[in-house]
């Protein structure tokens, strides 16, 4: 196992000494509306306030490990959008023979579930998500900054109330917008823990990192090299646009990303894969909290449970939302009354007004990998929205040397993907025809990823 393991007693003396108080009551759930019998793991809800007057109130899902709790890793999840609920990550694809919403729909166990070796933390983050919420109207606001800080209090008090797990090896990890979050989060729990733990892991997938510079800039190259372009287009939007595909310098330089956007608006771009669609609802429009465009949010990573449902069908994500607004299913999670309205899988409200006060995570990636952290960065190689191409270049800044060279790594004999191992333990892997949540397009091969590098194995 590899030797990121937070110490028990140098935790404790932090956390203790800070004066933090532990969780305000918990629920353990053994059955929910919707799955046949009782649950084939154990499953824990509940609330820890993140602040000194505890008015604000992130709401959480525990899965233990299945295998060996009291031994294997323990991941704090962090769930993009940013907006979208912890249930996104644990158990967003409802199964459901009808799109008849006065039924529940059925929930289906996952065999690919990374709980079977891990246990996770899914927190509704931040604040005003999913069952998260605040007492203060002014607490209600969203940044990188504030919402890393209460990931950071968050967890540094779920370790006090569940000591036992405080000596397991501990990661952070998380998709797209929670993939920029996640290196940030480590950062906080660097700082609250001041005393010298050893250090922990994290792993992120097709993570957001520089809105611009990279994630931004990266997909004009992209499309250009899958095919989604014209060499002429390619070769005319390069020499107008100088290399700088955010921010047009010339006339010419909009016209050809004007010529380039119409030739991708057909496109699936967090999967080129699969077929063009939107996140739909019988209603004409969206409510403010609602789920925008495809391309807009985060697609789910269901790592448990698993709420199947057709991507391309425009009532797609009405059987989450029914039974999340369902007062069975309410009640057996432990939601507090009176707090929260209605739940919606993402909030397009937070994606909007939230303020973006870390452009880079680069700082960040750098600062906590020469700390020691191990890292993997994965990411499905047919994602347009975040794609692989902008991920390797804010690698590639890093400048560190490169301990193993780029080759496959396989799954049944097959190439899963290609990896490429840095110096600081990082790892880079693409995950081959997985779109932007690596995870629902490619289960398999993803669970073999991630059990041999939370094992200290090579990919």
């Amino acid at each position: 196992m590899a030797p990121a393991i937070v110490e028990l007693g140098l935790v404790l003396v932090v956390l203790w000494t800070s004066g933090l108080r532990t969780v305000s009551g918990l629920t353990l759930v053994t059955h929910l509306p919707g799955f046949d019998g009782r649950l084939p793991f154990e499953l824990e809800t509940g609330y820890i306030a993140v602040d000194e007057l505890e008015e604000v109130n992130l709401f959480y899902y525990f899965v233990k490990s299945e295998r060996s709790p009291a031994e294997d890793p323990l991941l704090l999840w962090v769930t993009g959008g940013p907006g979208c609920t912890g249930l996104t990550g644990l158990a967003y694809e409802f199964l459901t023979k009808t799109y008849e919403t006065r039924r529940l729909p059925s929930l289906i166990y996952r065999e690919e579930s990374w709980t079977r070796i891990s246990s996770i933390i899914f927190v509704d983050s931040p604040v005003g998500t999913g069952f998260s919420y605040s007492k203060a109207a002014e607490e209600n606001e969203w940044s990188d900054t504030k919402t890393s800080r209460r990931l950071g209090v968050f967890i540094r008090k779920w370790l006090v109330d569940h000591p036992e797990f405080i000596s397991n090896p501990f990661y952070i990890a998380g998709d797209s917008y929670g993939g920029k979050l996640c290196p940030i989060v480590a950062q906080e729990v660097i700082n609250g823990n001041e005393a010298g733990a050893k250090p922990l892991g994290y792993l992120v997938g097709n993570p957001v990192t520089s809105e611009g510079r990279f994630d931004m800039g990266s997909k004009i190259p992209y499309s250009h090299g899958v095919g989604f372009i014209s060499d002429e287009l390619y070769e005319a939007t390069k020499a107008s646009c100088g290399g700088d595909y955010v921010t047009p310098r010339s006339v010419q330089c909009a016209k050809c990303l004007e010529a380039v956007a119409d030739n991708l608006k057909a496109l699936n771009v967090e999967c080129t894969l699969e077929p063009l669609c939107v996140w739909s609802s019988p209603e004409p429009k969206h409510s403010p909290r609602e789920g925008r465009s495809l391309g807009e949010v985060e697609r789910p990573h269901p790592l448990s449970l698993q709420i199947l449902r057709d991507r391309s069908s425009p009532f797609g994500d009405l059987p989450a939302k029914s039974w999340a607004n369902s007062d069975a299913v309410r009640e057996a999670l432990g939601v507090r009354k009176g707090w929260t309205g209605d739940w919606v899988r993402c909030r397009g409200d937070i994606r909007t007004n939230r303020t973006i006060d870390i452009p880079s995570a680069v700082p960040y990636h750098l600062n906590v990998t020469r700390r020691g952290f191990r890292a993997l960065v994965y990411s499905g190689d047919h994602d347009l929205f975040v794609n692989f191409l902008g991920t390797q270049a804010w690698l590639r800044s890093l400048n560190y040397s490169i301990v193993h060279d780029w080759r496959p790594w396989l799954v049944n004999g097959q190439a899963a993907g290609y990896t490429r191992t840095y110096a600081n333990n990082l790892t880079f892997a693409t995950v081959k025809g997985a779109g932007h949540i690596a995870t629902e397009y490619k289960p398999r091969e993803c669970w073999d990823m991630f059990e041999r590098w939370i094992s200290g194995q090579a990919l």
